[in-house]
């Protein structure tokens, strides 16, 4: 048997190890000049202002809904089907995180459903740009609540009217995380088109520190939410990247779409229509009905293919089930969807070969090779 494939893998190389070893040496590893540079060359790509880097795309969602006054007993209206961290950031600030279904083709936030979700006590609307696929943000926006984006899996992607992820501006969070379109190996960013909100947000990340960076002078409450030169640098040599990447996850894709067409019952995420393009993330099916998954994922491992559900749906999690007295049955969509989904090994790396050794062990596991 050829070797395991994973399910992801950065792409790092020279560039990235050079610029390590060049802030090693300059002994200055936290709070230097990387950091601005970084925030600087992110804002110019996704055409806004401003940026602040954080450590993490689950800090930046926290520290956007409290920079837009997400606070005690308030309400914000989201997707259960998202990685659980867009839910659980309203309850850090003790809001309740309010799910509306979503949409069977692309899986984002359901536009209807999320107004039907609003309340006198809605102070947000935190859509998910799932595994890359935009949101449709018009008719969110026309709802006249603010709106942090969930753009953690979306860099690179543009939304129905051809701007690109992060520009409209809200508050748009994106992650770094080793699976994603550029990583940082832990670390996040926030695209802002206010300079106020970024001069409290960068001062929340540093716990609190006034503006002018005075060490004993903290005005309000702030964490440590600080992502280091070290981690800045990796992420100016992987930005420098990105056109690259991007094309060959691209590339990847679209190598998957072809070889696993044929499959029966299985549907394959929805293609970029209009001027609708996705940052692709990850590649992940939706199994035919019927087929047992857990099942699934075992006999691929026995082929030498990593794959995993992606993702459950958060409002049946246990966590919220006791809190909150969720059930089956509240978010048919995205139940059956969180139920059926498989992520598929998907990175920059990954060659035609590889992708054919997974679909044909796709095929042989649910009995039609």
């Amino acid at each position: 048997m050829s070797a395991p494939i994973p399910l992801a893998r950065p792409s790092l190389g020279e560039a990235e190890e050079e610029a390590v070893v060049a802030v090693l040496r300059s002994e200055q590893l936290s709070l230097g000049p990387r950091l601005s540079e970084f925030e600087r060359l992110f804002a110019e790509h996704v055409r806004v202002p401003h940026a602040s880097a954080v450590s993490s795309g689950t800090a930046g969602l926290h520290l956007a809904l409290r920079a837009i006054g997400v606070s005690d007993g308030s309400e914000v209206v989201t997707s259960p089907f998202s990685f659980v961290a867009s839910a659980n950031v309203a309850l850090y600030e003790r809001a309740r995180p309010v799910f509306a279904d979503i949409d069977p083709v692309t899986l984002t936030l359901d536009p209807a459903a999320a107004a039907a979700a609003v309340s006198s006590r809605t102070a947000a609307i935190l859509p998910v740009h799932i595994f890359g696929w935009p949101a449709e943000m018009e008719p969110l926006e026309r709802l006249g609540l603010p709106i942090v984006e969930d753009a953690c899996e979306a860099l690179g992607g543009r939304y129905h009217d051809g701007r690109i992820v992060g520009s409209r501006g809200h508050p748009a969070v994106f992650a770094f995380y080793p699976n994603k379109q550029i990583t940082t190996g832990e670390g996040g960013m926030i695209a802002l088109a206010n300079a106020q909100l970024k001069e409290r947000i960068d001062s929340e990340r540093n716990q609190g520190r006034a503006p002018n960076m005075d060490w004993l002078d903290h005005d309000r409450l702030g964490f440590n939410y600080r992502l280091s030169d070290i981690a800045c640098a990796i992420g100016i040599a992987q930005l420098g990247r990105l056109d690259e990447l991007l094309a060959a996850r691209r590339a990847v894709a679209d190598c998957y779409r072809e070889v696993l067409a044929e499959i029966e019952g299985l549907q394959l995420p929805c293609p970029d229509t209009g001027k609708v393009v996705r940052g692709w993330f990850v590649f992940c099916v939706l199994l035919p009905r019927g087929i047992d998954r857990d099942a699934t994922i075992r006999r691929l491992r026995e082929h030498g293919v990593a794959s995993k559900p992606y993702l459950p749906a958060i409002h049946l999690m246990s966590f919220y089930r006791e809190r909150f007295g969720h059930h089956p049955g509240e978010f048919p969509v995205c139940e059956d969807v969180a139920s059926r989904s498989l992520a598929l090994p998907f990175f920059p790396g990954l060659s035609e070969g590889q992708v054919e050794q997974v679909a044909a062990a796709l095929r042989t596991v649910l009995g039609q090779s």
